[in-house]
């Protein structure tokens, strides 16, 4: 089967791409493997119109809306296989089937790595979480944890206290400098040098967190930037160019989410920085209004 534009990935980025796409008539293949990044989450907030709504509801809705354009086509499945075919791209499905674009748009997404750490696996998404701005309001005013994982954990640390009192465990690795550990101090953040060994509570809920000399220190939520790994091997396929993120890789993008491969988009967690339904949706946008505009505009 041929298509104007393949989509890879059938969550907020890839069918605000696909619905670009299909009111402007275009020919359009969602592909989508059926695991999104936060099937994990019981809700999804901070996405206007969507607050308070299961991730599946909200992306149970968007097929349903995309399914009455007739130019578009559904499929559950894994790309697996993509590469240049003469003028166009073939995308190879784990079932064998093979279909042919003249445009493609990754939004595959990407895995978290979450610490090897005991109870943090049961609790990711419920209790251990990696956005305030997602999740913070419905744990606020516990006590509330950052689990360092990067330099960059120190920032993360001085959003939390809008939320309930903080704990920063260094897990004896990122320790803040002078001037870190005053921005932490006003904030009245607290320092916590020896590294969090367990997660203790009724899971999925937490009720406190084990040190290594033996402390237990009180937690109703543990925040973490988990390491994030590009979830499908296509654009390397394709040979687009990775960069690396604050937390792992990701694909390299210009303001319109092309690639630099030639009718190639990405859009989504795996080519962005930051992991924000809205704005994962956003780009969803433009990299279909880009796909669209690139099959009879020249760069």
């Amino acid at each position: 089967m041929s298509y104007d534009v393949i989509v890879i990935g059938g969550s907020f980025a890839g069918q605000s791409a696909a619905m670009q796409l299909a009111r402007a008539r275009r020919k359009v293949l969602v592909v989508d493997g059926g695991k999104p990044r936060n099937r994990f989450a019981e809700t999804s907030h901070g996405f206007l119109g969507q607050d308070g709504r299961t991730p599946a509801a909200i992306i149970g809705e968007a097929s349903r809306q995309l399914a009455a354009y007739p130019t578009v086509t559904q499929i559950k499945g894994e790309a697996v296989l993509a590469c240049r075919d003469n003028d166009r791209f073939s995308i190879g499905i784990a079932d064998g089937r093979q279909m042919l674009a003249a445009r493609v748009v990754l939004a595959t997404g990407v895995r978290d790595e979450l610490p090897d750490i005991a109870g943090i696996e049961e609790r990711w998404g419920k209790t251990v979480l990696h956005c305030p701005y997602c999740h913070g309001y419905e744990v606020a005013d516990r006590p509330l944890g950052v689990l360092a994982r990067s330099p960059m954990s120190v920032h993360q640390a001085q959003l939390i206290p809008d939320w309930g009192p903080t704990f920063y465990f260094t897990q004896g690795r990122f320790e803040p400098d002078a001037e870190q550990a005053a921005l932490l101090a006003a904030r009245g953040v607290t320092i916590v040098r020896s590294p969090v060994v367990e997660l203790r509570g009724n899971a999925p809920d937490l009720e406190t967190v084990l040190l290594e000399d033996g402390t237990i220190v009180p937690l109703g939520a543990l925040f973490v930037a988990p390491k994030t790994h590009i979830a499908s091997p296509l654009a390397e396929q394709l040979g687009c160019a990775i960069d690396d993120g604050p937390t792992g890789p990701i694909v390299r993008v210009d303001s319109l989410q092309r690639t630099t491969v030639a009718g190639v988009f990405a859009a989504g967690d795996a080519a962005m920085p930051m992991a924000n339904a809205t704005l994962a949706s956003a780009a969803g946008v433009m990299a279909g209004v880009a796909a669209h505009r690139s099959m009879f505009m020249p760069d």
